[in-house]
C-alpha cells in the first residue's frame, strides 16, 4: 500500500503576488491632502508586503507627476531602511512613461496596450543607464492586455508581465464585459505572468489563482481596505 506524500514532499502552493495600482482621485480632501493620504498608502502597501506598486494618476502633468514620483520612491526607500527586509522589497512602477521611471530611478514602467513594446522601453533604460554609468539593472516592463492575443504579444515583445483586464468587468458608466475566467486560464497557459485585473475582490480572488494567474492587481481593493489585513487573508487561502 503506497504511503502519503510526507509534508516535506508535497507540492507547495505557488505564492500569489499583490499589485496595488494608485488612484488618489479617489481619497477625500483637497489636493495636497490626497496626496499625503496616497503616500501613506503606498507606504502602507510596502509595509504589507505588496510586490508591485504602480504609479497611475494620468491627470497630472508631467512635472506635478515625477514631484510625486520622486516622493513615492523616497517613501518606499525610507519603508526599506526600516525594515532591512530585501526578501519583500516592493517594486515601484512607473504608469507609462519610461522617462518619467528613468528620471526617479523606479524599477519599472507599466504600458498601456497602444504604448511602445516592452522591448523599446528596456533598450531606452539600457541606453540611459549606460550614459550615466549606472549599469542596465532588471527594468521591468508590465503590459496592460485586454484580450488573450494582447497577453501572447506581450510575451513575444518580451514583457516582464502581463496585466489582464477585465476579468469580472469594469464598472462604469458604461460598463466594460467581463473577459471571465476561461479567457483568463488560455492567457495563463504561456511562459509570461499574468496578473488578473477588474472586479476582483477577496472572494473571488481564489477563482484567479486557480486559473493560473500569478497574481491579482486592483486599485479598490487595496485603497478601500487595510491592505495589511487584505494581503493576510488572500495569502492564507
Amino acid at each position: 500500500m503506497a504511503r502519503a506524500p510526507s509534508p516535506a514532499m508535497r507540492k507547495m502552493p505557488a505564492p500569489i503576488h499583490l499589485y496595488y495600482i494608485t488612484d488618489r482621485t479617489a481619497f477625500p480632501g483637497d489636493e495636497a491632502s490626497r496626496r499625503l493620504l496616497l503616500l501613506g498608502k503606498i507606504a502602507e502597501a510596502a509595509r504589507a508586503g505588496v510586490e508591485y506598486i504602480q504609479l497611475r494618476e494620468k491627470d497630472l502633468s508631467t512635472r506635478d507627476f515625477e514631484k510625486l514620483a520622486r516622493e513615492a520612491v523616497d517613501t518606499l526607500r525610507e519603508i526599506q531602511r526600516e525594515t532591512r527586509n530585501a526578501k519583500h522589497k516592493t517594486r515601484f512602477l512607473i504608469n507609462s512613461r519610461t522617462d518619467v521611471a528613468l528620471a526617479v530611478e523606479a524599477h519599472g514602467v507599466h504600458l498601456r496596450g497602444d504604448d511602445i513594446s516592452p522591448r523599446e522601453a528596456v533598450a531606452i533604460q539600457s541606453i540611459a543607464r549606460e550614459n550615466l554609468r549606472q549599469g542596465t539593472g532588471n527594468f521591468l516592463t508590465a503590459v496592460s492586455c485586454h484580450s488573450v492575443e494582447d497577453v501572447w504579444r506581450a510575451e513575444r515583445e518580451g514583457a516582464s508581465f502581463a496585466v489582464l483586464a477585465p476579468i469580472f468587468g469594469k464598472p462604469a458608466v458604461r460598463p466594460v464585459p467581463a473577459l471571465g475566467l476561461e479567457a483568463l486560464k488560455i492567457a495563463c497557459q504561456g511562459k509570461l505572468p499574468v496578473f488578473a485585473l477588474g472586479g476582483v475582490s477577496l472572494e473571488n480572488t481564489s477563482a484567479c489563482i486557480d486559473a493560473g494567474a500569478t497574481g491579482i492587481a486592483a486599485i479598490r481593493l487595496f485603497q478601500n481596505n487595510n491592505i495589511q489585513e487584505v494581503s493576510h487573508h488572500l495569502r492564507r487561502s
